[in-house]
């Protein structure tokens, strides 16, 4: 089964649940931003593609951390982070049993099975 994590007002992940739905891809949906984010599974995400894949730098609430946080960022930091702020995390994250996709390419989407 497919699992997507992130947030439903999301643009890129109302894109991604869009081709999901379009391509006939059944799934469950995990929002982050209520349910918080398991800290074993974010780990296991760290580890997989490492934690700078997974902070995301673009958003809103990494311009709005201090200076001294971002400057003294590294993965213990990052992933206590994400922990305590889920809306910085890269979206979607995406799996399908070993495979992890971070953020929403429909490339990357075609090779899901189904």
């Amino acid at each position: 089964m497919i699992k997507i994590y992130g947030i439903p007002n999301c643009d890129t992940m109302k894109k991604a649940r869009r081709w999901l739905e379009a391509n006939g891809t059944e799934y469950d949906f995990h929002d982050y931003k209520k349910l918080g984010v398991p800290e074993n599974k974010l780990k296991n995400w760290v580890n997989q593609t490492g934690w700078e894949t997974i902070l995301n730098k673009r958003g809103t609430t990494w311009r709005k951390l201090d200076d001294e946080v971002k400057g003294n960022i590294d993965e213990a930091a990052a992933i206590q982070l994400m922990l305590d702020n889920p809306s910085i995390i890269k979206r979607p994250i995406l799996e399908s049993g070993k495979l992890l996709l971070i953020g929403f390419k429909q490339d990357e989407y075609r090779q899901l099975p189904g």
